[in-house]
């Protein structure tokens, strides 16, 4: 019934270790607390999302409002999808695609964060593949789009191994500081000529109009 009034909860995406799809409420609880308890170390900062501060409650309600708003805000010329990493029923983290107009540009953004025990198992890759299929398989994206700080060599790492290339810088403040970020973006024709592991979606049928197409 859910899925009937808003297909995106009929949308899986398969990879061969991963389901990506949006959570139910208590899987929306479990990630909440995952993130609460951690998505990097504490003497790291490779986001601009302020992780650290605050205690664990404070994180994960944040989690809980951006997944809220993200449904609530839902609009063909600017949307979010936000869809929880589970691998046999466990939260993993989450991974986000985004875009503005994307009838006309065709351009997609990615973003994603992983409880920190789930750091260097190559679950950040395969979610990010499976997204990217979803993108350019599925939604006949052009192009796709993330920044990342110069210091974050790990998510820099996932970008560069998927294909990603350089296309400028841009600078944020990071509190006091003022950091640069690459920005980074892999093309369809860049995409199509790489080998990636299986990947299947199920559901799109029913979202295509939700995504202007």
């Amino acid at each position: 019934m859910l899925a009937d009034l808003w297909p995106q909860y009929g949308l899986t995406i398969f990879t061969p270790r991963l389901e990506l799809r949006l959570p139910r409420e208590e899987e929306l609880a479990a990630l909440a607390d995952l993130a609460g308890k951690g998505v990097h170390r504490a003497d790291e900062r490779p986001f601009l999302t302020p992780w650290t501060d605050g205690g664990p409650e404070d994180r994960a309600r944040s989690v809980l409002q951006e997944h809220w708003s993200q449904l609530a805000e839902w609009d063909v010329a600017a949307w979010r999808l936000g869809l929880g990493v589970f691998r046999n029923g466990q939260p993993l983290g989450v991974v986000t695609l985004r875009a503005r107009d994307f009838p006309v540009v065709r351009e997609v953004t990615t973003s994603s964060w992983l409880g920190v025990e789930h750091h260097g198992k190559g679950y950040g890759t395969e979610a990010r593949t499976g997204l990217l299929t979803l993108a350019f398989d599925h939604l006949d994206a052009r192009a796709a789009r993330t920044e990342v700080f110069q210091d974050n060599h790990a998510s820099q790492g996932v970008s560069r191994k998927l294909g990603y290339e350089h296309d400028g810088v841009s600078v944020d403040a990071r509190g006091d500081e003022a950091v640069v970020s690459d920005r980074l973006r892999l093309t369809r024709q860049k995409w199509t000529q790489r080998n990636r592991p299986p990947v299947r979606v199920d559901g799109m049928t029913a979202c295509r109009p939700m995504f202007g197409l």
